[in-house]
């Protein structure tokens, strides 16, 4: 681990500057750029007041998290088939998130699955073919390009009243597919 790389980091990550942290660590700017650039390593008290003038402290700072995964591609991508609609979770893992997305194909004529009652929030965006979507006793008609968004949300579904598929991104929080 480079501490200097990271005491840097969390400076900048707080707005301050090398001056800003020695008057408040009590250190000197020159003792605290050579930190930075990992000239010199401070003891372990020094680095405490350090990290405390940066709000953290030395549990905090050596925690090593894993670095969560950015991009996903097809081979990430769990794939539930049924005989009128295909899900693919193009997140894996989404529970654990605030927001849960997944592509839903839907076979021509076909319905989807029915998409429970819950609290929060559902977004829609149709990427391909014609849907309509039926929640309560309401019915709209959607073309590629068109959204939907639903708040505490009932339960509802989609049908293809296409002759080709339908291809609907669906985001919804809290997770809920």
């Amino acid at each position: 681990m480079q501490i200097g790389k990271k005491v840097k980091e969390l400076r900048l990550l707080n707005g301050l500057t090398l001056n800003d942290l020695a008057s408040r660590s009590e250190l000197t700017k020159g003792f605290l750029s050579q930190v930075e650039r990992d000239l010199t390593t401070p003891s372990i008290s020094t680095l405490e007041d350090i990290l405390e003038a940066l709000g953290s402290n030395l549990s905090e700072f050596f925690r090593e998290e894993p670095e969560a995964q950015l991009v996903f591609t097809e081979q990430d991508f769990f794939i539930d088939e049924q005989d009128e609609y295909t899900i693919r979770w193009v997140v894996p893992n989404a529970q654990k998130n605030e927001m849960e997305p997944i592509l839903l194909t839907i076979a021509p004529r076909g319905t989807s699955m029915e998409l429970i009652s819950h609290r929060g929030e559902e977004f829609g965006y149709v990427l391909k073919g014609s849907v309509t979507l039926v929640h309560g006793t309401k019915k709209s008609k959607l073309k590629p390009g068109d959204t939907f968004y639903l708040t505490n949300v009932k339960t509802h579904t989609l049908y293809n009243h296409g002759g080709s598929e339908a291809k609907v991104l669906l985001v919804s929080t809290p997770p809920s597919f």
